[in-house]
């Protein structure tokens, strides 16, 4: 199926299940993202600072940009013009960096706190006690130029279901507390390509979506 053939296929499936669709476009050409914006889709999720900075400056301006991979501090400023959301905010250092350039460009950027849920050591997050301890009214009164509006998380790498809906189940059920507590919170990020089917089962309200609309990679960062 074409690219905007898979999107309207995932959407329907998501209709009416209060989930938003990020199509994960990093490695693909402008040409690609193009042809889903001109069906009407304008929201994608970049993994790589400079490549996120290069389509934004190629491609139109009424894009909704989403970072969803690791974001060192010292780049931040470059995505703090223009980015609607921030997926992986992983330390509090990395949340003031982006609040102080968000300030630069008077902007209030949205953020979601990226917790460890898997099993293994190569993915990125914060633990519960360290969300907990950013999310202290006096620690976001500091940063008014950041906004978080929910979670993120990864599961292990894995092809055991069970495995990867406990994972899900665990940050759903975090998120859920949290958001009886945080009125900003509106946002699960959770599910991808192979397992967003269960990530929605699990309560997740966005999904990052990259093969199942563009397919393999079409070159290499």
């Amino acid at each position: 199926m074409a690219i905007v053939e898979n999107i309207q296929f995932i959407e329907k499936e998501i209709e009416g299940k209060g989930v938003t669709l990020v199509a994960v476009s990093k490695t693909k050409p402008v040409e690609m993202l193009m042809e889903a914006y001109n069906a009407g889709f304008k929201r994608f999720g970049e993994n790589y600072v400079q490549e996120l900075v290069d389509k934004y400056e190629q491609m139109p301006k009424d894009i909704e940009w989403h970072f969803i991979g690791h974001l060192q501090s010292n780049k931040a400023k470059y995505i703090a013009p223009f980015v609607s959301l921030i997926h992986s905010v992983d330390s509090l250092k990395l949340l003031q960096e982006i609040n102080k350039q968000a300030a630069k460009h008077n902007r209030v950027v949205d953020c979601l706190l990226q917790i460890y849920i898997a099993e293994e050591d190569t993915k990125s997050g914060m633990t519960e006690e360290e969300c907990l301890e950013i999310l202290k009214a006096e620690t976001l009164e500091k940063l008014p130029n950041v906004r978080i509006v929910g979670l993120m998380g990864m599961t292990t790498l894995t092809d055991d279901e069970a495995q990867i809906r406990k994972e899900f189940k665990k940050l759903s059920v975090f998120y859920t507390k949290l958001k009886t507590q945080n009125s900003e919170f509106r946002t699960l990020s959770m599910g991808m390509s192979g397992d967003y089917g269960i990530a929605i089962e699990e309560g997740s309200t966005m999904i990052r979506v990259g093969s199942k609309i563009f397919g393999g990679r079409i070159y290499q960062k």
